[in-house]
């Protein structure tokens, strides 16, 4: 098993690597994972960060929850679930609203919440191996939280496919929606991440911010998620996982079959 589940570092020039450390289990987020990602913004909050770069350890980027951990979580009281749903949005949203130039570099897999992470990102450079799925309809459950980030990246129209159908698509359909800006070669997917770095570090910082805050207080979704629309968002994350439609849908995953929905899907 992995020592931490998320690992940072700062560099002389300012710029700072989160990277997610569970690639044992393709980097799927659990309750350490989320912890440790808020811990480190709230590490790096301190220090003269002027770029930050999200990374994932191993084949894949990030698979998206545990569902281990999401069926260990769903038979506790709907308090203990919003406390979980809460914490997942909050680490979204905090990378989301960084008043710095984030910038995701994806490999391999990207699926459900990964999705969201990086529609909270800046910048996001895919390599070509790159794949990637809004997987939440497939086990019963919503991808409530993340939708706001996602309308953000990709529009209402592409959501509107893309999180109904669950379907995986590749890099290329990836640039094509927005959700990535730029595919490259696995082999380069490093350099073509410096490179970025290179040129956000030539801009003003207080510029940087500033713009980045203008940018967001337009957007659809993003800060624009209020208080209540905030506390709405994790009572439907949460109280979906709670359904007997997701003990179905987490118990077709465990047991790699399809769901049995009804209505002749059985």
């Amino acid at each position: 098993m992995s020592a931490s589940p998320v690992l940072w570092s700062l560099d002389a020039r300012g710029v700072a690597t989160v990277t997610l450390n569970r690639p044992e289990v393709n980097n799927a987020y659990d309750g350490a994972l989320i912890a440790g990602v808020l811990a480190a913004i709230d590490d790096l909050s301190t220090k003269p960060v002027r770029v930050v770069v999200l990374k994932g350890n191993g084949k894949h980027f990030q698979a998206g929850a545990d569902l281990k951990w999401i069926n260990g979580v769903r038979p506790k009281s709907s308090e203990e679930n919003e406390v979980a749903s809460r914490a997942t949005f909050e680490a979204v949203q905090r990378l989301n609203t960084l008043p710095v130039p984030t910038v995701a570099l994806v490999q391999g897999g990207c699926f459900g919440g990964g999705t969201g992470v990086i529609s909270a990102c800046d910048i996001v450079i895919a390599a070509d191996n790159a794949l990637f799925s809004i997987t939440e309809v497939r086990w019963g459950l919503t991808a409530a939280i993340i939708i706001p980030q996602l309308c953000d990246a990709i529009g209402v129209r592409q959501v509107r496919r893309y999180a109904l159908t669950g379907e995986r698509f590749g890099a290329e359909d990836a640039r094509r929606i927005g959700l990535v800006h730029e595919v490259v070669p696995l082999a380069d997917l490093e350099s073509a991440g410096a490179k970025v770095v290179e040129q956000l570090l030539g801009n003003a910082p207080d510029a940087l911010a500033e713009t980045k805050k203008l940018a967001m207080e337009s957007s659809f979704g993003g800060m624009a998620v209020d208080d209540a629309a905030y506390k709405r968002l994790v009572h439907l994350h949460s109280a979906k996982r709670q359904t007997a439609e997701a003990a179905e849908g987490l118990a077709s995953f465990a047991e790699k079959r399809a769901g049995r929905w009804g209505g002749g899907n059985s």
